[in-house]
């Protein structure tokens, strides 16, 4: 998971590393989670990288 806002501020990414069941029909598209990213000492939105 890499964090969405990080990019649009010109800050480095935070990214988790993380498994999903694939097979799961409760999340078909990409994984979105909230998590905290240290360089912008807030939580923020995180999005599966392919």
């Amino acid at each position: 998971l890499e964090c969405t806002e990080a990019r649009e501020n010109d800050m480095p990414p935070s990214r988790y590393v993380t498994t999903r069941n694939k097979k799961s029909l409760r999340t078909p598209g990409r994984l979105e989670k909230v998590k905290y990213n240290p360089f912008l000492k807030r939580r923020t939105l995180h999005r599966e990288l392919r």
